[in-house]
């Protein structure tokens, strides 16, 4: 089969040919019907420190999957042939504090789909059974959108955002989701922030109500003056900009809360007494998504028709044409990529 793998230590990736795998005791075999790349991807395939410290070639990428049962090991009773699912990356053990208490999304011991263990840029891959969401009905590249959009539904919903003001600071793939699932879940007003223009028009197709270039020395301003002078209720911090992170925290109200899902590359400086404290914000560190809950508020934005996030999704594109697409996301020039093995 064909598969776009990391084959050496180093940049860049390969499109092979690999044996189909088999599914083993509690293990189901996906034809992949779509898989898009994350900003994870575009790290392994640049080859940075963290890729290096977490990736060992060879390995085929990619953790944002739908695919469609083809078969199943012993044991499995939940799905069946012919089901179209979703993957849930994270591979917990079940068996660590936090596994037990129910955040498997904090596993002490989390392994990655497409970067642990194999994933799916390939024409199959083999999931453990707990990790495949039943999506049937929905569009695959919809369904592969719905691992990085469960990040904006936990960091959306870490307090309640309706009939208050939101502000999104970063417009890529996961800051867009989180404008629709803003207007979805009834914010009086949501404002987003980036500095790409093709970024910020996405934005407002995607709902915000003001989109605004984060540079612009007017912004605060204009935040100020779309929430009555107060400031902001939520911050959605995406960005992982320490510039974007200083503005919001300006621009927030008092007694506001910030979900902070955007990974910086170093250690950031934070007005914490004026700023943080003696504005009694409330700080929520976000990662991944709260397995399954998150996964069923996902779905039950997306089949009720108050969110659709197929504007975010910008292309379609074969695995060979895997240049292209990586090109494109390293350019800022697309929301979301979607491959097709």
């Amino acid at each position: 089969m064909r598969a776009l793998a990391k084959v050496h230590a180093g940049p860049g990736l390969e499109l092979v040919d690999r044996p189909a795998p088999t599914p083993g005791d509690g293990e189901v075999l996906l034809r992949v019907e779509a898989a898009s790349i994350c900003g994870t991807d575009l790290h392994l395939f640049e080859w940075d420190d963290w890729a290096a410290e977490n990736l060992v070639p060879p390995r085929i990428l990619g953790h944002e999957i739908a695919g469609t049962v083809i078969g199943t090991g012993a044991g499995v009773t939940r799905v069946r042939e012919g089901d179209l699912v979703g993957v849930e990356s994270h591979l917990f053990d079940w068996t660590c504090p936090q596994c037990r208490r129910g955040d498997m999304h904090l596993c002490r011991n989390l392994r990655v789909i497409g970067v642990h263990s194999d994933g799916g840029f390939a024409e199959q891959v083999v999931i453990p059974e707990a990790n495949a969401i039943e999506s049937n009905g929905l569009d695959p590249a919809v369904v592969a959108l719905q691992e990085p959009m469960g990040n904006a539904v936990h960091a959306a919903f870490a307090e309640p955002i309706d009939g208050r003001s939101v502000l999104v600071t970063g417009c890529g793939p996961i800051g867009l989701c989180a404008v629709g699932i803003a207007r979805a879940a009834g914010a009086s007003v949501v404002i987003a922030t980036d500095t790409e223009p093709f970024r910020l028009e996405l934005a407002r197709t995607m709902g915000a109500h003001l989109a605004l270039d984060a540079a612009d020395p007017s912004t605060p301003e204009r935040i100020g003056a779309a929430t009555g002078g107060d400031g902001v209720d939520v911050v959605l911090e995406m960005s992982g900009a320490p510039a974007a992170l200083d503005q919001a925290l300006r621009v927030i109200t008092r007694g506001g809360s910030v979900s902070l899902l955007g990974i910086y590359n170093g250690p950031v400086s934070v007005e914490m007494s004026d700023l943080v404290i003696m504005k009694g914000l409330r700080l929520h560190g976000i990662y991944g998504r709260r397995i399954y809950d998150t996964w069923e508020r996902t779905q039950s934005l997306l089949r009720s028709g108050a969110l659709d996030p197929s504007p975010v999704i910008t292309h379609r594109l074969d695995l060979a044409d895997w240049p292209v697409a990586f090109e494109l996301l390293e350019q800022r020039h697309a929301g979301k990529v979607v491959l097709a093995p």
